[in-house]
C-alpha cells in the first residue's frame, strides 16, 4: 500500500508542476517605484513637447 501511495504522490506532484506551467500569469509584472516615477517623468515630458509643437 505504501508503495502505491508514494508512486500516486510523484504523479501527481509531476501533474501539478506541469498544470502550474502551462498556466497563464494574469498578474502583471513588478514595475519599481523608481521606474515608474522615470515613465511618469518621460510621459510628462513628451506631452510638454506635443502642447509646445502645437503652439
Amino acid at each position: 500500500m505504501n508503495r502505491k501511495k508514494k508512486i500516486n504522490q510523484i504523479y501527481q506532484k509531476r501533474a501539478k508542476k506541469i498544470n502550474a506551467k502551462l498556466s497563464t500569469q494574469t498578474k502583471p509584472k513588478y514595475i519599481s517605484k523608481a521606474d515608474r516615477a522615470k515613465l511618469e517623468l518621460e510621459s510628462n515630458q513628451e506631452e510638454c513637447a506635443l502642447t509646445e509643437n502645437d503652439a
